[in-house]
């Protein structure tokens, strides 16, 4: 084992996720990626190795309590007992709410919130017994609102309570919790959202950056760069905040 501070990162194959796994990596903590399907984890494993830490990859429902609880399990037997958590694990099913389905609204709560939840019930255990430990969740500006997304924008303003919540909890075992709020971010998700307006992803984009007072649309880099200092030692009392990472001062 080595003497670094072990990060999980969910939902790390690729996007914000993946740029949040490098980002760490450069810090030099050694990375576990998870996301659904192991095998989508390989490149960000990859990237995280050559920054010459150690990582590995797993694959896991998060919104299932066994899947959490093995790959936790996992993390600390192949890598050691992680202490960094980023809750970043998400799904899109959007649409209005007259034709949201019950299976819209439970898949993205469940993956979100519940997975949320497990993950960071089941590595506070490691945290509380180091000491130290630090937990980052992605929410989203969404979280104030946002047309076709009624279930996207309820876990995202969740994850904001739950975030203060865990603050307040495990503040006193040296363990801090915040919550990022990227606004709009260049990623494969938003090619989903582009497809779904029938507009191209590079029209989409420059629409938005009009809209954005820095002009232009974020990119993963600049969530993982928020990231990066919660997860620090220099963010030790910094606890229970949302930042919003979004090119300006309005959602």
């Amino acid at each position: 084992m080595s003497g670094r501070r072990i990060a999980i990162v969910t939902g790390g194959a690729r996007g914000i996720g993946a740029a949040i796994a490098t980002r760490l990596a450069a810090q030099d903590r050694d990375v576990a990626v998870v996301d659904l399907d192991e095998a989508a984890t390989e490149d960000t494993v990859a990237a995280v190795r050559a920054a010459g830490v150690r990582a590995v990859g797993i694959g896991a429902d998060v919104s299932r309590t066994e899947a959490v609880e093995a790959a936790v399990e996992r993390v600390a037997a192949e890598l050691g007992a992680p202490t960094i958590l980023v809750n970043n694990a998400g799904i899109l099913r959007d649409n209005l709410l007259f034709k949201m389905t019950d299976d819209d609204w439970d898949a993205v709560v469940a993956v979100h919130l519940r997975g949320a939840f497990l993950m960071s019930r089941a590595v506070q255990r490691h945290q509380v017994e180091a000491g130290w430990g630090r937990i980052v969740s992605l929410s989203s500006t969404s979280a104030l609102g946002n047309r076709g997304q009624a279930n996207y924008a309820a876990v995202k303003a969740g994850l904001q309570g739950f975030t203060k919540t865990l603050a307040i909890e495990l503040g006193r075992y040296g363990v801090t919790a915040n919550a990022i709020a990227p606004g709009f971010i260049a990623t494969d998700m938003l090619r989903q959202t582009a497809a779904r307006m029938k507009v191209s992803y590079e029209d989409f984009l420059a629409g938005a950056a009009k809209e954005i007072p820095v002009a232009r649309v974020g990119q993963p880099a600049d969530v993982a760069e928020a990231a990066a200092f919660f997860t620090s030692d220099a963010a030790s009392f910094v606890s229970g905040q949302v930042l919003y990472v979004a090119g300006g001062p309005k959602a």
